[in-house]
């Protein structure tokens, strides 16, 4: 497997793993879910670039999806 076949199954294992993670957690406070909407929004922009082939910025932003998430755990803003 190439560059571009790691590239695809790392980018398949993190957006199968934020999907899941995005269905349990939730805002701790309503002013918050903007915050769930830009995650959500990294994970739509993954999977365009995913489809335009562009593998690099598909990559990007489902970790910066993933990045949101545990910071934002991390912050107590979302359990």
């Amino acid at each position: 497997m190439g560059l571009e076949g790691e590239l695809r199954k790392e980018i398949g294992k993190w957006t199968g793993k934020i999907e899941k993670e995005i269905k349990k957690v939730k805002p701790r406070d309503q002013d918050k879910e903007h915050f769930l909407s830009n995650i959500n929004a990294y994970v739509k922009d993954s999977k365009y670039f995913l489809e335009k082939g562009d593998l690099v910025r598909s990559f990007e932003a489902i970790v910066w999806a993933w990045s949101w998430i545990e910071i934002l755990k991390e912050l107590e803003v979302l359990e």
